[in-house]
């Protein structure tokens, strides 16, 4: 079955149909429905799943939050306060701020990591010594 080329409710997508419009795999769109994220499909007459033109706009919700990185569980929770109509925004600020701040902190803990990884490579002259200093720091 071919899609059509709008988005409405009235729009039936098979899973490829669905990928191709959303830029998500098709494993990864059986996986969110497995966990949740996307509810079970309807399915054909010869099983396969057919998905509303609706679907496309939480699939393409779902695919932004996780390039942002916001783990399954906050998505799970961000998407609830969709589906409850009334979007509670204060609670997505909520969600929001602590990854934030998660984000902040593995940024923090890069910045680490990059200034020591710095300091061994200029530890190295790069000669063919017996002690090599990057690999002597590694060993400890």
């Amino acid at each position: 079955m071919r899609a059509k080329d709008t988005t409405s409710r009235a729009t039936i997508l098979t899973i490829g149909g669905l990928s191709e419009r959303t830029g998500v795999n098709i494993e990864t769109i059986r996986y969110y429905e497995r966990i949740g994220l996307l509810p079970a499909p309807r399915r054909s007459e010869g099983r396969h799943r057919l998905y509303d033109g609706s679907l496309v706009q939480r699939l393409q919700f779902v695919r932004r939050s996780r390039e942002l990185g916001f783990s399954i569980e906050e998505i799970q929770a961000l998407l609830r306060l969709v589906d409850q109509g009334g979007l509670a925004c204060s609670e997505a600020k909520n969600i929001t701020v602590s990854h934030l701040a998660e984000i902040r902190g593995k940024i923090a803990d890069l910045k680490k990591l990059e200034r020591v990884l710095a300091q061994m490579a200029m530890s190295c002259e790069g000669n063919r010594l017996p002690e090599c200093p990057i690999l002597e720091t590694l060993s400890r």
